[in-house]
């Protein structure tokens, strides 16, 4: 049987299916936790802030625009909506996050083939950064998107997304290697 594109998927989700809400599930639900775990550093609140999504999702179904762009595109800017409102609700201008210091739950550091030390003062690198740099960094990076994806999630030109995530990367390096 052939595997729906993602735009289908959520095309019948649109007109009613919820049925179809199920594989995008499976398909994301790793990737929208990682990315807030990225930004947010905490497991509760990102795993609610996961389940947002895809309640939002079911909620504002007819409001997806297969035209508009892809579903991967869609559904990171809910995330980032939803992160938005997070913040804002919590004032977290910069952030208090708990680092990841004895606990080994972040879901994409078992990709990484770096020793536990080299991943610490990664995440406690990346805390250093502006919430911004660290969002962008986490889409790209982390999140796997293109400069393209990016431009039209957070509405900036992708030569601008480009600067800025080489000038993010860049002070991330300091702060990584100043620490060393």
């Amino acid at each position: 049987m052939e595997e729906l594109s993602d735009e289908t998927l959520m095309l019948k989700v649109k007109e009613g299916n919820l049925s179809g809400l199920a594989p995008l599930f499976e398909r994301y639900h790793v990737r929208v936790y990682n990315f807030f775990l990225k930004l947010t550093f905490d497991q509760m609140d990102s795993q609610d802030l996961t389940q947002n999504v895809f309640y939002r999702i079911i909620q504002y179904r007819r409001s997806y625009n297969e035209h508009a762009g892809s579903f991967k595109t869609w559904i990171y800017r809910i995330a980032r909506n939803i992160h938005f409102d997070y913040s804002k609700e919590k004032k977290k201008a910069v952030e208090m996050v708990r680092p990841l210091v004895d606990q080994n739950y972040n879901v994409a550091s078992r990709d990484f083939s770096r020793d536990e030390e080299d991943y610490k003062k990664l995440n406690m690198a990346l805390l250093q950064l502006q919430p911004e740099q660290r969002e962008l960094i986490v889409l790209n990076r982390f999140g796997g998107l293109k400069y393209g994806e990016i431009s039209k999630i957070n509405g900036k030109s992708t030569i601008a997304v480009k600067v800025q995530i080489h000038r993010a990367l860049k002070q991330l390096r300091t702060i990584y290697f100043d620490h060393q």
